[in-house]
């Protein structure tokens, strides 16, 4: 199976990435970035673009793709909504159209997060522009899955490219397996994350559910691979 990441450079980029490079399942990963990881590996291949609202130019590398793991995002936090919908929707969207394009019938899995606004109508924004993002993904012609996990645990040297994030991470890590037992459908980790995206790619159509919550991943997390 070959697959292409965005976000890869992120937290839960990383944890994805690592995920697929594990995974005996997937022979090709390619990565969209601006710049270079500094990860070396077989199965491994970079493609630097700095444009994310044009990738068109690209179309010629993401052919014979089984699967798109969208996981770039950024954090709403000191951004307004035309900024915010430019990063969440507008790049989202351009990376959707050039894959389906150079690759019919490719599952697009995308990060979304709890709370997500299905009806595009409530108060918060980062919800609004979020949902408007999923709508305009599953109305694509692919097989797409949104992904709403609540609180993410970064694992293996995952780390938030947000400082907030990171202090919060950094004082609330311990307490993780606390959280879980008492929430589990609103924990999850970047590990499950990735072995969940891997497995609707691997067999597309067997999960009926098209938006997963954190229990929904940690379900398809623990099973895959």
């Amino acid at each position: 199976m070959n697959v292409v990441i965005f976000g890869a450079s992120g937290m839960v980029g990383h944890g994805v990435l690592h995920a697929c490079l594990e995974d005996a399942a997937i022979t090709r990963v390619v990565v969209v970035v601006r710049s270079p990881l500094g990860v070396t590996h077989p199965k491994l291949q970079e493609i630097v673009h700095d444009d994310f609202t044009d990738l068109t130019a690209l179309a010629d590398q993401l052919t014979g793709l089984d699967a798109c793991f969208y996981c770039l995002g950024v954090s709403s936090a000191g951004r307004n909504e035309a900024e915010y919908t430019r990063i969440t929707y507008d790049y989202t969207l351009a990376a959707a159209h050039v894959v389906v394009e150079s690759s019919p019938g490719i599952t697009f899995a995308y990060v979304s997060g709890e709370g997500t606004d299905s009806t595009e109508s409530g108060r918060t924004m980062w919800a609004r522009v979020k949902g408007r993002t999923e709508n305009a993904l599953l109305a694509l012609p692919v097989n797409a899955y949104m992904f709403r996990p609540g609180y993410i645990r970064p694992r293996r040297g995952a780390v938030s490219k947000t400082s907030a994030y990171r202090v919060i991470y950094g004082l609330t890590s311990w307490l993780y397996p606390v959280l879980h037992r008492i929430a589990p459908g609103h924990t999850t980790t970047t590990e499950a994350l990735g072995r969940a995206m891997i497995a609707v790619a691997v067999d597309p159509g067997a999960e009926e559910r098209h938006i997963l919550d954190s229990r929904d991943i940690n379900r398809l997390g623990a099973t895959s691979g």
